[in-house]
């Protein structure tokens, strides 16, 4: 789906003019399937593949002058006015077939940026290798859904391969709120209103309070960052909406603390019942290094059982781990059991394998 003119006015992109050199690094980048393109002043222009970093061969490094130039060549003229005010900006378009997300700054007094190349096309959570639980999560009518994970290891792209499934398979109002707009959807059988935050809405927590009288179904929270943010997404959940979003932990105990403990003391109980009673699942996913190229999805899965529900009611989510690795009849999924398997089918290292497990000692017992 091609942003509109109205659309790129309103963003203030539609004066974008990249620059000859960007252009060719993007283009460079998506030759080599690059995850990233980074621009930083005594380096060459540097690349992502396979989560490894590389520079780009018989390039120029970059000075102060060229890197402004690459970096501001991909702003419009609203965005480098907030980029002049704000010193760092996040900001989103469309580069032939990718979706870039991006991520300028100033860094000791120079202009550089980040650049996430995201595929305009949306995979299904089959074409990612991902559990097919997660497409049941998508048929519950109320309740929420997190997705956690490191940065950079795929939870954007999960989110909207549910958010896409929907959009595919039911008749819905989804409101997508995303600081900056990543995947584009087209509508299909549900109506979707995607908004980013600083350009359509000034705050997440803003364009949640809003959504209630916007007759939504389906709430994508791009990342739940505070107090406010998580209140209104429970609130939402528990009051007949489907609420899919994201946070930044390494496990589900670990996410359902994170909620709780942002909350004043006062509160945490009352919180605890409440997520409790919304919460439908946590996916806590890694991607890996193939070993003959690429990258694959390892995902823990824990969903919101009775068990796990009084679990988090009585505030004793150190218990949640065991659940998990004994409720794989309900569903659930461990991680140090997904890549236990990954090693025995060849597909990635031990070390690599190692390095994401949760526990070095239960990984090495289940590999052959």
């Amino acid at each position: 789906m091609v942003e509109t003119q109205s659309t790129q006015a309103m963003l203030g992109a539609n004066d974008r003019s990249l620059s000859p050199h960007l252009s060719e690094m993007l283009k460079f980048a998506i030759e080599h399937s690059a995850s990233d393109l980074h621009i930083q002043i005594g380096v060459p222009p540097v690349i992502r593949i396979d989560g490894k970093l590389r520079s780009v061969p018989d390039q120029p490094l970059y000075t102060q002058e060229s890197a402004a130039a690459d970096v501001l060549s991909s702003l419009g003229t609203v965005q480098r006015e907030r980029f002049a005010t704000e010193r760092e900006l996040d900001f989103s378009f469309t580069f032939e077939t990718m979706r870039l997300r991006c991520n300028v700054y100033y860094e000791k007094g120079n202009i550089v940026g980040a650049y996430r190349l995201i595929p305009t096309q949306i995979r299904t959570v089959e074409q990612l290798g991902l559990p097919p639980v997660l497409v049941q999560l998508t048929e519950h009518k109320q309740g929420l859904v997190i997705i956690t994970g490191p940065t950079g290891h795929g939870k954007s792209t999960t989110l909207a391969a549910l958010i896409d499934h929907i959009n595919h398979n039911r008749s819905e109002h989804i409101i997508t709120i995303e600081d900056p707009i990543e995947y584009i959807f087209a509508n299909q059988k549900s109506v979707i209103s995607q908004r980013e935050v600083g350009f359509d809405t000034k705050t997440f927590a803003n364009a949640l309070r809003a959504s209630m009288r916007q007759d939504p179904n389906v709430i994508l929270v791009g990342e739940m960052r505070d107090l406010e943010t998580m209140a209104s997404a429970l609130t939402l959940a528990e009051t007949g909406h489907l609420v899919f979003t994201t946070l930044h932990t390494n496990s589900s105990a670990e996410t359902a603390d994170r909620i709780i403990d942002v909350f004043p003391p006062h509160q945490q109980q009352q919180i605890r019942s409440q997520l409790a009673s919304v919460l439908l699942g946590v996916i806590s996913q890694r991607l890996l290094p193939k070993i003959n190229g690429g990258r694959v999805a390892a995902a823990e899965i824990m969903l919101g059982t009775t068990a796990v529900r009084n679990t988090i009611r009585e505030g004793k989510t150190h218990q949640l781990d065991n659940i998990i690795l004994t409720g794989s009849a309900e569903g659930m999924i461990n991680l140090d059991a997904v890549l236990a398997g990954l090693v025995n089918k060849g597909e990635v290292t031990i070390d690599d394998a190692i390095n994401w497990a949760r526990d070095s000692k239960q990984l090495k017992i289940n590999i052959f």
